[in-house]
């Protein structure tokens, strides 16, 4: 459904991802002020607080190569962002499940592409685990992004599929 100019668009959900990012850019500060390199500071069994610098994308992918990937990564986020802004102009505001996934999703990204751009990686500091087996670490973005994804691919074929119109 294309939204004409004069109708309210999911834009009016811009508001989360600046929420997103903020949270994201003062956690990773914190956590780079606080933590140690590479350090565990244990606060669950599960649940540890690690700082951590990703240079790749998701679980490391890249990471070892000489450099390439900071700019390719970081072109590829500044891309989809744009393409996520134009995305949620052309949502209706009525479609508050696919809004809202978008606006996490762009907030996540813009929140990564950050650190990407001034630092040459992403800063990690989440780390969960059992035992000794570990979860790639993550931050704030990293969650946003994966829970739009999630509620995206929820509203595309469990909402839409069901016969429930998020237009009206």
């Amino acid at each position: 459904m294309i939204n004409t100019s004069n109708q309210p668009s999911g834009l009016s959900w811009i508001w989360l991802s600046v929420v997103i990012l903020l949270l994201d850019q003062g956690s990773k500060f914190v956590a780079t002020q606080w933590l140690v390199y590479g350090e565990p500071v244990v606060l669950l069994p599960f649940f540890d607080l690690t700082l951590l610098h990703n240079k790749g994308a998701a679980f490391s992918f890249l990471a070892s190569q000489g450099g390439w990937q900071r700019w390719f990564f970081s072109a590829v986020a500044l891309g989809m962002s744009l393409y996520l802004i134009v995305w949620l102009k052309k949502t209706p505001r009525t479609m508050i499940l696919q809004a809202l996934a978008l606006s996490l999703i762009l907030g996540g990204a813009v929140g990564n592409l950050i650190d990407r751009v001034l630092l040459g990686y992403v800063v990690d500091f989440i780390s969960l685990h059992w035992q000794h087996y570990y979860y790639p670490a993550f931050n704030i973005a990293d969650s946003a992004i994966s829970v739009g994804a999630v509620l995206l691919l929820w509203d595309m074929f469990v909402v839409n599929r069901s016969g429930v119109n998020t237009a009206s």
